[in-house]
């Protein structure tokens, strides 16, 4: 092979450094290009957050006003229950402290068993247990004696409120004849009775003292 021989040695050499210098100018411009790239880039900026509209504003505006109202509604309702409730409960108990005070001075010896049975019925607590033990004697007296007694309210009034029950004062005036004393002049009676809820609509008493 007499023409592959002719081929100077320096000629290959120089065409394997040429190809070596090619691919290193490629690289670093290959390099410059990417650094160039980087350095042009710039930061994304975030969207700017574009203000609300009037429409939107005034829309959360009465969306607000409509919250606060309901909720304010809602407050004075509450309240306005409260204070019914507080205005039944002494009308109750005022009632049943006028109902009581009448109960226990009107007394007719002919139907003794069913005036003291509506003392007892109308009666709770300490005061229930005490008048139950001297009913039966004081049943007795009013028909030996043949007693009438009829009492009529004057004034009652709700004197103090403590929980589910209150301090009744009562002005009442009694006549009562007997078989020995007929025509007996009035009596004027105070007394405070201590008048207890019971139920839903039900108060009872509880305690009862005579006031001077």
């Amino acid at each position: 092979m007499a023409d592959e021989a002719d081929v100077p040695e320096d000629e290959v050499a120089v065409t394997a450094a040429d190809v070596e210098a090619t691919e290193a100018t490629e690289a670093t411009e290959a390099s410059e290009a990417t650094e160039e790239t980087t350095e042009v880039a710039e930061p994304v900026e975030p969207a700017t957050k574009q203000p609300w509209s009037h429409v939107k504003l005034a829309i959360a505006v009465g969306l607000a006003v409509v919250v606060a109202l309901a909720g304010l509604t809602g407050w004075l309702g509450y309240r306005a229950y409260q204070a019914r409730e507080a205005d039944q409960l002494r009308e109750l108990l005022v009632s049943v402290g006028r109902q009581g005070a009448i109960n226990l001075t009107t007394i007719d010896f002919e139907h003794a068993d069913a005036d003291v049975q509506r003392i007892l019925d109308s009666a709770t607590d300490a005061f229930y247990d005490d008048f139950a033990k001297r009913s039966q004697p004081f049943v007795d007296v009013v028909k030996q004696a043949k007693s009438k007694s009829v009492g009529t309210v004057n004034e009652a009034g709700l004197e103090s409120v403590n929980g589910n029950e209150g301090s009744v004062l009562v002005a009442v005036t009694v006549k009562t004849e007997n078989a020995g004393a007929q025509n007996q002049p009035p009596r004027n009676w105070r007394m405070r009775l201590t008048v207890k809820k019971t139920g839903a609509d039900q108060a009872k008493v509880a305690k009862v003292e005579f006031v001077p």
